[in-house]
């Protein structure tokens, strides 16, 4: 099942969404649902990004949504670097393949698919390239590659990803900053934002946040710190999609991808689930 199958199916249920907050969507027939998609791992801070969306209206409001240059330098890589640990060039791509393409052709071997609180060791540090989805739920698909100053991707090109520096091009006006994907500075400063407040909250969620909710989901899911790998089989995971819809819970619709632990939430919001099982 897509994502836009998965949204057409709450519509169809629930009706519209008319706001969303933290971990929950609220729709036009009065239901609160509870999010474990949380668009794929975009929206694991809150829907309401906590304060990202305030510096995108803050660089609207000044107007900044031009493709002029506003940055000697893009305070992405700075960000970036913050949460890899050590200093890289960002760009932005559209799909991770493509993310993972340009690594690739830019000589990096090591590449890592960057999951906070994952529960397996990430060694951000040694990896040429590492790649992240931005923990800002936007309505496009945006992928960040972290890309190594050093080592083999030290030889990434200008062109490719992006220089820490806006470059000159024939006509003497700076090159995008941000590689490929082009981005306003709107977004990319909501981004920047983003993934600094998902540095200070990675001390702040633990274990004791995600095990509560072990009695229930267990029975489903296999837990790996906040995330949620079915274990339901792949031929039937299309009908416990729609039957956790109708127990007020959205999990992924890709069998591949994990639910999340909904941060915050009291674990009644698994009543109705644990009240009606589903037949694995």
């Amino acid at each position: 099942m897509t994502a836009s199958q998965l949204y057409t199916l709450i519509y169809s249920k629930y009706g519209t969404v008319t706001r969303a907050r933290n971990c929950f969507l609220y729709t036009k027939k009065g239901t609160r649902l509870t999010d474990l998609y949380q668009e794929n791992g975009r929206a694991i801070l809150g829907w309401d990004g906590k304060n990202a969306s305030t510096f995108l209206k803050n660089a609207m409001n000044k107007g900044l949504s031009g493709n002029f240059c506003v940055e000697d330098k893009p305070r992405i890589n700075k960000a970036v670097s913050a949460l890899i640990g050590k200093e890289c060039k960002a760009a932005f791509y559209n799909s991770k393949l493509d993310a993972v393409n340009a690594a690739v052709k830019n000589g990096a071997k090591n590449i890592i698919s960057y999951r906070p609180w994952n529960k397996e060791p990430q060694d951000t540090k040694n990896a040429d390239a590492v790649i992240i989805i931005p923990p800002f739920p936007w309505g496009e698909e945006i992928y960040i590659l972290g890309i190594s100053s050093g080592g083999g991707a030290s030889r990434a090109s200008a062109t490719t990803l992006g220089s820490a520096t806006p470059s000159a091009s024939a006509n003497g006006v700076p090159e995008a900053l941000e590689g490929p994907h082009k981005l306003p500075y709107t977004l990319q400063s909501a981004l920047t934002r983003a993934i600094y407040n998902l540095i200070a909250e990675l001390d702040l969620r633990t274990e004791k946040d995600w095990f509560i909710y072990d009695p229930v989901i267990t029975k489903y899911w296999e837990r790996k710190g906040p995330y949620l790998f079915p274990k339901i089989s792949e031929n039937k995971y299309e009908e416990f999609v729609k039957h956790c819809l109708e127990c007020g819970i959205i999990i992924n619709p890709d069998y591949n991808e994990p639910s999340i632990i909904p941060f915050g939430a009291d674990k009644g919001v698994f009543t109705k689930l644990k009240n009606n099982p589903f037949e694995k």
